[in-house]
């Protein structure tokens, strides 16, 4: 039976509520709110202009339910719930509806634990955040150890520990698992801990200068010296999340829309430091107005969760005055949205702006096939999240002589070539591979653990227990448990598409169907590993190791080659560099240095 929209219409309220609409299966398409509910369903069975998106959805609707609410801003709250229980196809809809991210801090236990907690916060202790990205976490962590050294190790490794650990050697744990420090000492560093992520930087940097200038009237320069190198680094922490002046919790969001395909950028500030951004791909219909995607996304994405007092927006939102009521009630303080700004806030929200419009063109010049792969990756290994990097280590060599090991990385937008690196290997038995793959995997990590380089979300090895365990022997060590170690075995037969895929910490493996997208992705990062693994092995085994690759740029001689070298500390550092930057070393023309860039880039 047709759908008789004049006897519906005839029979609605004129009181605000939501209203449903489904299709012939009985299933919801659209779900929307308004303060006249009368008026608002009516509009859509006008004749006139309608877009193509309207059009399509009023042709499928076989019946339409609505439910009274008391207010607008109520409506808003139940549209949201409503939304997100049906994920009706015409509504705009975020694929990610997690909580937020934070850091928890055990302070029950006589020596605290520093840790990522994602969930309810009715947890022991305190947590601090929220933080808009995982990575943003493990990014804070890493910096806070270098200043404060809290352990940041599981309970049951520090309980069971006879020794200190790596984290000890290099200075980012004072060791309490083995009692080399007091625990009023220990105490003191939690408590600075806390005082600055509850934005006391400043009184933690006066605290520290007072000790320092202590310890140097004591004649204790060894203490001052320390106590010196902790105030610079959580100075320069200072200057990576210090967001001139802010005051108060913000969330700066931007949009950009082309092509049907959206974008949205959320800056986190939190009591004056900018805790990172996150990028949101939005899933709405064409022709969806920029407005109404900004308006659903605050709706879908604050509504339930922990929402700051302020929320600076690209645009002009309508009916802001109903959304700031529902954020307001459902968040038990004072919400404001504000489009309108100058100053400070209008340089936030062109940082937000620019960071939209980048990660939009990245989005739109990447192969689809790729998102769908990482995609399907989160599902087949039961993720929380998509992952955004990626790295996967193989080893080569022939017979034992000249091992390499190689390690490439791939994002969401495909293999990141930059940060692709390679291993040689000494001082082990020619032919273990374990113990290659586990000095190539400790010299990686290690150096992210001393801040250097991204950490992955998930590492690929190529091989199977042995070489897992390597890595997992590698990652405990180091304390990188947000690191998921996976391996990737070749069948009984070694044929593509029979590959095996080992989980550190899962009693079976999974086998993926040949035609698996995410397969398809960690075939393509293996091969690539082989292929960089093998190349580096080959020149290793093949050049001479005393010869620079600079003697062969006609013009250059010694004392030349020598100057380049102390300006930019190797090739890596003159790669980076530009033409400019050459010609700005002493004996260096434009035109040789055109040919040095030219060498180095693969122009010559």
């Amino acid at each position: 039976m047709a759908f008789d929209a004049d006897a519906v219409l005839k029979h609605l309220p004129t009181a605000p509520g939501v209203y449903r609409m489904m299709d012939a299966s009985g299933a919801v398409i659209y779900v929307g709110k308004a303060r006249q509910l009368k008026r608002r369903v009516s509009s859509y069975f006008r004749k006139g202009a309608h877009n193509a998106k309207t059009q399509a959805l009023v042709s499928q609707v076989a019946d339409l339910q609505v439910t009274v609410t008391h207010t607008e801003a109520e409506a808003l709250i139940l549209e949201n719930n409503l939304i997100k229980e049906h994920r009706p196809r015409y509504n705009v809809l975020l694929r990610d509806d997690k909580s937020y991210p934070y850091i928890h801090l055990s302070t029950q236990q006589d020596f605290p634990r520093l840790s990522f907690h994602r969930g309810q916060r009715k947890t022991e202790g305190q947590t601090f955040g929220p933080f808009p990205s995982s990575g943003a976490v493990r990014e804070t962590l890493n910096h806070l150890q270098k200043v404060f050294p809290v352990r940041q190790c599981r309970d049951s490794f520090y309980r069971h520990r006879s020794r200190p650990c790596l984290q000890h050697q290099i200075s980012r744990c004072t060791a309490p698992c083995v009692g080399l420090v007091s625990q009023a000492d220990y105490a003191r560093d939690v408590r600075h801990v806390e005082m600055f992520l509850s934005g006391q930087s400043n009184e933690v940097v006066d605290e520290l200068v007072g000790r320092m200038e202590q310890a140097a009237e004591d004649l204790q320069f060894e203490q001052a010296a320390r106590l010196r190198d902790r105030i610079s680094s959580l100075r320069r922490i200072q200057e990576r999340q210090y967001v001139a002046g802010a005051k108060g919790d913000v969330d700066v969001i931007a949009c950009r829309t082309r092509e049907n395909l959206a974008c949205v950028q959320v800056f986190v500030i939190r009591d004056g430091r900018n805790l990172g951004n996150q990028t949101y791909f939005p899933k709405a219909p064409p022709d969806t107005d920029t407005e109404e995607l900004i308006y659903s996304f605050i709706a879908r994405h604050y509504l339930g969760r922990e929402t700051p007092a302020e929320l600076l927006v690209s645009h002009a939102l309508p009916d802001s005055e109903v959304l700031e009521e529902a954020l307001s009630h459902d968040a038990g303080h004072r919400v404001r949205v504000s489009s309108r700004l100058r100053g400070e806030r209008r340089r936030w929200m062109e940082m937000a702006e620019r960071n939209a419009e980048h990660a939009l063109s990245a989005r739109m010049n990447s192969e689809a096939i790729m998102e769908r792969r990482f995609e399907d990756l989160q599902q087949a290994l039961g993720l929380d999240e998509i992952p955004e990097r990626i790295e996967c280590f193989d080893i080569s060599h022939t017979q034992g002589e000249a091992t390499v090991a190689s390690c490439v990385v791939f994002g969401r937008e495909g293999p990141i070539k930059d940060d692709y690196r390679r291993f040689n290997i000494e001082g082990v038995t020619g032919g273990d591979d374990y113990a290659a793959m586990h000095q190539a995997l400790e010299r990686r990590y290690r150096r992210v653990k001393e801040g250097e380089g991204t950490p992955p979300d998930l590492l690929l090895i190529d091989g199977g227990e042995g070489q897992l365990k390597q890595a997992e022997n590698v990652l405990e060590d180091l304390q990188l448990d947000m690191i998921l170690p996976v391996g990737i075995a070749k069948g009984p037969r070694r044929r593509a598409g029979e590959e095996v895929l080992l989980i550190a910490g899962q009693p079976e493996d999974i086998r993926l169907a040949p035609e698996s997208p995410a397969l398809h992705l960690l075939q393509q990062a293996r091969d690539e590993a082989h292929r960089f693994a093998i190349t580096g092995h080959r020149n290793r085994r093949g050049k001479s190791r005393t010869t620079s690759s600079l003697e062969e740029i006609g013009g250059l001689g010694p004392k030349r080659r020598q100057a380049l070298m102390q300006q930019f500390g190797g090739l890596k550092g003159m790669k980076r560099a530009g033409v400019e930057d050459l010609e700005r070393v002493p004996g260096i023309s434009r035109a040789l240095a055109e040919r040095i860039h030219g060498y180095l880039n693969g122009g010559a």
